[in-house]
C-alpha cells in the first residue's frame, strides 16, 4: 500500500513552489527526519525531511520544476514489503512552460500520475460512525506502545497527519494537557487543520488589460517573468494596501547625541568586533518604545486586538528580486552590540537565501530604512498582521531654531504608517514621542 508525499506549506502563505532538488531516487528506502528535497519558495530555498519511513516508488515531480502547488503529489511512498516501481521522470519544463508557470500565459503544469490511495489511514472500528486517523507507521507504533490515542492527537504532517513529532510531544505532556479520547457516544469531530488543506472556493479571475490594450505599443518592451517571490509581494502589498485602513505619521529628530554615542561605543568597543549602527539603535528605541507604550505592540484580529508581549521587530533587508523581513525576536531584552550581530548574520543569510521560516515570519512591528540609500523621508505599506511600519529616511545637516536662534542640525525624518484598527492617532503618536526620547538621549536605552 502506498503513502503520497505531496509539496509542503513551508510558511501560511506559500501557495506555490520551485522544486529545486531531489536527494533521493526511485527505489531508495527513507526513515522520518531524513532530507529528501530542497524545495524554493519565494523567500528562502529549505530541505524537505521525510514523515513516513518506506521506499521511494515514483518520482512524479522532476527536480527543477516550478510553480508546484502546495499538496500537489510530487512522490509516492511504496509500503512496507512492496516493490517500487521505476518510472519515467517527468521532464523538467522547457523554456515556454516556465515562462508559462511565471505568469505569461496559461500555465502548464507537469503531468501527474493518479494520486495513490492514502494507506495511512486507520481502520474503520466500530462502524462507519468513528472517524479515520492520519498517521505515519511510526507514528502508530510510538502511539501503541505509549498508549496513546491517536484520535486525540491534531497532526502537524501534511493534510494534518499525525507523525513522530506529535506523539513524541503528547509522550512528555503533563497528563492534564493529554487529550483524552473521545466516548464512543459523542459523534466525531473534524480538527480544523483538515479543513485548512481543503482547496479554496473557486473564484472569478481579476481580468487585465494587456499593454497593448493600454496603448503600448507591441515589441517597444522586455517582458521580465515573474518569480515566486514578486508575485507574492504584489499580491500581500495589494492586499495590505486595500483591505487595511492606514495612515502616516510624521516625525523630525535630531540624532547629533546618537551619532556622538555611536561613535564612542564603536571606538571603545571596536577591537571586540563590536560596530553599531544607526540601523542597531533604531531597533532598540523602537523596541523599547512598544514597551512603554504597549498598546502600540498590537494586531488586529477579527476576535479582538492582539497585544503582543515582546517587541518582535522585523526588519526589511533588500534582496536580489524583492525584499526579506528577518526578525530580532525580543528586542527590547537585547543589547546594542547583540542587536547588531544578529542583524549582520540575518542580512547575511536573507540575501544567500539560507534564512529559516521562523526567522522571517511573524513578528510585531517593522523598520524599512532607506537613509544609506539618500531618501529623505517615504511612508510604507503594512506589513501584516503588525500594527504599524516605521520608515526612517536619511540623517542630514538642517537649518534649525534652538532658543530662538537659527542652528544647524543632524536632523532624521521618521514616519510611521499605523493600521487605524489598532493604532489610532493618538497612541501612533505616544509611540513616536517615546522612540525620539530614546534617539535624542541614547544613554536612556541603557536603563
Amino acid at each position: 500500500m502506498t503513502t503520497q508525499i505531496t509539496m509542503p506549506a513551508l510558511s501560511p502563505t506559500m501557495e506555490e513552489g520551485n522544486l529545486a532538488k531531489w536527494h533521493v531516487k526511485v527505489g531508495d528506502t527513507i526513515e522520518p527526519g531524513q532530507v529528501i528535497a530542497e524545495i524554493e519558495t519565494d523567500k528562502a530555498t529549505m530541505e524537505v525531511e521525510a514523515v513516513d519511513e518506506g521506499v521511494i516508488a515514483e518520482i512524479l515531480v522532476a527536480e527543477g520544476t516550478q510553480g508546484v502547488k502546495v499538496n500537489t503529489p510530487i512522490a509516492t511512498l511504496a509500503g512496507e514489503g512492496e516493490a517500487a516501481k521505476p518510472v519515467a521522470k517527468t521532464p523538467p519544463p522547457q523554456a515556454g512552460e516556465v515562462r508559462a508557470q511565471r505568469g505569461e500565459g496559461e500555465v502548464r503544469n507537469a503531468p501527474l500520475s493518479q494520486p495513490a490511495a492514502r494507506a495511512d489511514s486507520s481502520p474503520v472500528r466500530g462502524g462507519a460512525s468513528e472517524p479515520r486517523v492520519l498517521a505515519s507507521p511510526l507514528a502508530r507504533r510510538l502511539a501503541e506502545q505509549g498508549g496513546i490515542d491517536l484520535s486525540g492527537l491534531a497532526g502537524s504532517g501534511p493534510h494534518g497527519r499525525v507523525v513522530k513529532a506529535d506523539v513524541e510531544a503528547a509522550l512528555k505532556a503533563p497528563p492534564a494537557a493529554k487529550k483524552p479520547a473521545p466516548r464512543r457516544d459523542e459523534p466525531p469531530r473534524l480538527e480544523s487543520r483538515a479543513l485548512a488543506t481543503q482547496a479554496p472556493a473557486t473564484q472569478t479571475p481579476v481580468q487585465h488589460k494587456t499593454l497593448e490594450q493600454q496603448g503600448i505599443r507591441a515589441g517597444s518592451y522586455d517582458l521580465v517573468p515573474l518569480d515566486l517571490m514578486r508575485k507574492t509581494i504584489a499580491k500581500r502589498m495589494t492586499e495590505s494596501f486595500r483591505d487595511v485602513p492606514h495612515f502616516p505619521l510624521n516625525i523630525d529628530i535630531e540624532i547629533d547625541t546618537l551619532l556622538k554615542a555611536r561613535a564612542e561605543i564603536n571606538k571603545r568597543f571596536g577591537d571586540k568586533g563590536v560596530k553599531i549602527s544607526v540601523n542597531d539603535m533604531c531597533i532598540k528605541a523602537a523596541a523599547l518604545a512598544l514597551k512603554l507604550v504597549p498598546e502600540a505592540n498590537a494586531s488586529y484580529t477579527p476576535d479582538g486586538i492582539a497585544v503582543h508581549h515582546h517587541a518582535d521587530v522585523a526588519v526589511a533587508v533588500a534582496i536580489p528580486g524583492g525584499l526579506i523581513t528577518p526578525i530580532i525576536w525580543a528586542a527590547e531584552t537585547k543589547g546594542l552590540a547583540q542587536i547588531s550581530h544578529e542583524m549582520a548574520d540575518l542580512a547575511e543569510r536573507a540575501r544567500t537565501k539560507k534564512l529559516k521560516p521562523e526567522e522571517f515570519q511573524g513578528g510585531t512591528f517593522s523598520i524599512s530604512n532607506m537613509g544609506m540609500m539618500g531618501i529623505k523621508s517615504f511612508a510604507s505599506i503594512i506589513n501584516e498582521p503588525h500594527g504599524m511600519i516605521m520608515s526612517i529616511g536619511a540623517g542630514e545637516k538642517r537649518p534649525v531654531v534652538k532658543n530662538d536662534a537659527l542652528a544647524i542640525a543632524t536632523m532624521m525624518s521618521v514616519t510611521v504608517t499605523c493600521d487605524h484598527r489598532v493604532v489610532d492617532g493618538a497612541l501612533g503618536a505616544a509611540f513616536l514621542k517615546a522612540f525620539r526620547g530614546f534617539l535624542e538621549d541614547p544613554m536612556a536605552m541603557l536603563l
